[in-house]
């Protein structure tokens, strides 16, 4: 059997669709807030969406180990985007809340983000998302069960 090169496969299509999109979708975020990664602004909107969601659930939702994801919210805590304070009712956590200057960004960040996501998907019917949808769902399935 021949092995297919990486970039034929549906695989290589799926890892460059999200890495230029990433790259698309920061570049309009940093032009509007300079020192906000992707990643970052995601945890604001969980955050405010889910105000007590936990470090290690934040980390699951944006794909980050809990390494990666304790150097994100120091940076944002640094930044100012977010306090921390010993968890009152679990001492081995922390809480984080967003502060003034994390409000302003959730102020400015949710029409970049339709505007990222709609030109992106421009020209592709709701059809074709949902089967789209259906089938990397498969995909993610079959990994999960072998």
């Amino acid at each position: 059997m021949k092995l297919a090169i990486p970039s034929e496969t549906v695989f290589h299509a799926i890892e460059s669709t999200i890495k230029e999109y990433r790259k698309y979708a920061q570049k309009n975020i940093s032009e509007a807030i300079p020192d906000m990664t992707i990643d970052q602004g995601l945890v604001l909107l969980f955050l405010n969406e889910y105000p007590e969601m936990t470090q290690k659930e934040i980390a699951e939702l944006v794909f980050r180990d809990n390494a990666s994801m304790t150097r994100m919210i120091n940076t944002m805590v640094k930044k100012n985007y977010l306090d921390r304070s010993m968890n009152d009712n679990d001492r081995r956590r922390y809480k984080l809340e967003i502060t003034k200057k994390g409000k302003d960004v959730l102020k400015i960040l949710p029409p970049i983000i339709h505007h990222n996501r709609n030109s992106s998907l421009e020209g592709i019917s709701k059809n074709e998302l949902r089967q789209l949808q259906i089938t990397l769902n498969k995909i993610r399935l079959n990994c999960l069960k072998n």
